[in-house]
């Protein structure tokens, strides 16, 4: 039965997710071609009930910046991110991981997407969205493999000693789902772009046409809304509607964020995506 595009319905593989997942809709659903096509808003358990005050307080604050500026004190108040000794942490800990917070997590990912950090982030959304990382370094197909130990040790490394890391990440998730709905009222897509140099390293589980595909992304993947600046990571140009509800951050959230313009870490899943060759 095809979708609403002419897709074939194709379901997402039971080796790209997990049977639960800590978010409204089940990995099956939010990682599928039919997601893509009519997306609804994605909310993590609990989060906007622990945080209610900053988003009433959002409510009331029409500048942007204003708007930032909140959300990163809120932020540092709740995971005393100023204050580590609050935390727990002591000027004679063997390992200061006190400045591990989410800013150096979605810097250290813009870096470098198959480092430590770039390995804590597509373990976030593992754990809060049901989606299993399918490369980090190297394919990830058996989960006895190398590549995938590597990716559980660098995991484990980046969280090991931090303050609650996965749960600034939830709130930043849930910030950036907040901004996207008051900065595009009533859209449900962004088109996006990704520069690759080899479509061999994107699985493709179908081919819709000379110039369209279905493929599955990984956990989280690199797009930007510059079409030019894609250019510039590859020969081959993919193009997505990518559902706003699949947009972990982008780079103009917060000030100061990356330096890097007009870039989106897109959640994982399956994709009906454009293909041009340069």
């Amino acid at each position: 039965m095809p979708t609403t595009s002419g897709a074939p319905a194709i379901p997402l593989p039971k080796s790209a997710r997990l049977p639960i997942n800590r978010c409204n809709l089940p990995a099956a659903i939010l990682g599928s071609l039919t997601f893509q096509h009519a997306p609804v808003a994605l909310e993590l358990d609990g989060v906007k009930e622990l945080h209610r005050g900053l988003f009433e307080l959002l409510d009331k604050l029409d500048d942007v910046k204003e708007r930032a500026h909140a959300f990163m004190l809120h932020m540092n108040a709740s995971f005393f991110l100023g204050q580590p000794e609050q935390a727990g942490f002591t000027a004679d800990s063997t390992l200061d991981r006190s400045r591990a917070d989410y800013l150096r997590m979605v810097r250290g990912w813009a870096f470098d997407a198959d480092g430590r950090e770039g390995a804590v982030m597509k373990g976030w959304v593992e754990s809060r969205f049901g989606l299993l990382q399918r490369y980090h370094g190297g394919p990830i197909r058996d989960f006895s493999d190398d590549t995938y130990r590597r990716y559980l040790e660098m995991r484990s490394a980046g969280l090991y000693g931090t303050n609650a890391l996965e749960a600034q990440l939830d709130l930043l998730y849930t910030y950036c789902q907040y901004e996207l709905a008051r900065s595009h009222p009533g859209k449900m897509h962004l088109t996006l772009y990704r520069g690759v140099n080899r479509m061999d390293d994107h699985e493709t589980l179908a081919q819709l046409d000379g110039k369209r595909r279905v493929v599955l992304l990984n956990s989280l993947s690199s797009f930007t809304a510059n079409k030019e600046r894609a250019d510039e990571f590859g020969d081959y140009l993919l193009t997505a509607e990518v559902p706003l509800s699949k947009i972990a951050y982008y780079t103009r959230l917060l000030p100061d964020m990356l330096r890097g313009e007009e870039e989106y870490a897109v959640i994982g899943g399956l994709y009906e995506v454009g293909m041009a060759a340069y």
